[in-house]
């Protein structure tokens, strides 16, 4: 496979004053991209102020031959997220690439947890997101290219003690990258996140012997590859550390369909709800693919696959990634090997309204 390079594409990278953010600047300027290097220079609690910092990712930028410029607004505020993105615009011309990097921290149990506390994490971690991703992606869409890259944690996806704020942020991070990726499809943006685990100010003394072996530069390939035009993924979330990388998934069992429905029965069926058989789940890849799979069950089920007692679905249903995309959307309805009868008249009747929204407000 011939070499990444990102000859005449610019990107914006937050939070790139140290740690997994100047790994990513200084990977994507090595193979060619200009380069917006954000931080606003604070604590790790977001606390204060710098410019040194992202000026000095700049200077390494620049000493190695690159292309760079620093910037120092605050991704917390809509203003500063327009801010960020009309400077690389002003410098370079145009964004090809967000990276969602800058995060603080503010742990405490949730009993102990104070409102301050919540405000800060959200807006840097969550709201930051959108309000750099937003006019960005505008660009990109008329453009008809563009990457965005958020980072998510593991602490959003499986939880973690001590983190409610900032799990609940990186949690948003992935819903955001699921809508991202179907709003972006047919206009060549693609939108993907990573849950690094790397040693960095935030993490210092709490990754114990694991330390030596997750630098940032383990986790920066994966953030370049999402980040090129080689990249055909979109709404995924990647695992990354120290040279492992893993698609993590959201799915879902194949759930019971009641006759008689109480909370009693719903006690005695609570093993079949939970699913017994990591093979029987499924994997919806959209609101559609969820709807197909709540309409297909309350129609009968699948024409492959058994149906045990009291009408639970066994898998026939697999991955609906095979089925091929439809605007850009998955859709297993057109292309179905089920009994989709009162799932095509739902999703039909999804798309024509959704038609006439977008009609409405011009939103293609």
């Amino acid at each position: 496979m011939s070499e990444m390079t990102f000859d005449g594409r610019v990107a914006i990278v937050t939070g790139a004053g140290g740690g997994l953010g100047r790994s990513h600047a200084l990977a994507l300027a090595e193979r060619g991209a200009s380069v917006l290097v954000n931080d606003l220079g604070g604590a790790v609690d977001g606390s204060g102020d710098s410019k040194s910092a992202a000026q000095l990712v700049v200077d390494e930028i620049e000493d190695k031959g690159g292309t760079a410029v620093a910037n120092f607004e605050s991704v917390a505020t809509p203003e500063g997220g327009e801010a960020i993105v009309q400077a690389a615009v002003d410098v370079f011309g145009k964004v090809d690439i967000v990276i969602n990097n800058a995060g603080i921290l503010r742990d405490k149990a949730f009993h102990k947890m104070e409102n301050s506390m919540i405000d800060a994490v959200i807006d840097v971690h969550l709201k930051g997101a959108f309000y750099v991703s937003r006019p960005a992606f505008i660009l990109m869409r008329e453009q008809g290219f563009g990457r965005i890259v958020s980072t998510t944690s593991a602490s959003g996806i499986f939880g973690n003690f001590g983190q409610a704020n900032y799990g609940a942020a990186k949690a948003g991070l992935v819903g955001l990258t699921r809508v991202l990726a179907h709003e972006g499809a047919i206009h060549g943006v693609k939108a993907n996140a990573i849950a690094p685990i790397a040693l960095t100010r935030m993490t210092e003394g709490i990754l114990g012997d694991l330390s030596s072996q997750v630098s940032p530069e383990t986790v920066s390939p994966m953030v370049v590859y999402l980040a090129s035009e080689t990249c055909e993924e979109s709404g995924n979330v990647y695992s990354v550390a120290g040279g492992r990388i893993a698609r993590i998934v959201t799915m879902e069992t194949p759930g019971v369909v009641f006759e008689g429905l109480s909370p009693e029965s719903i006690a005695a069926r609570i093993g079949d709800i939970n699913g017994r058989s990591v093979s029987e789940f499924v994997e919806p890849g959209s609101l559609d693919d969820e709807t197909v799979l709540i309409a297909t069950a309350l129609a009968g089920g699948a024409t492959e696959g058994a149906r045990g007692s009291e009408g639970s679905l066994s898998s026939g249903l697999t991955d609906f990634r095979d089925f091929p995309p439809l605007a850009g959307v998955p859709s297993i309805a057109a292309t179905a090997k089920f009994t989709f009868d009162l799932a095509d008249e739902i999703l039909s009747s999804q798309r024509e309204f959704a038609l006439e929204i977008t009609k409405l407000f011009a939103l293609t």
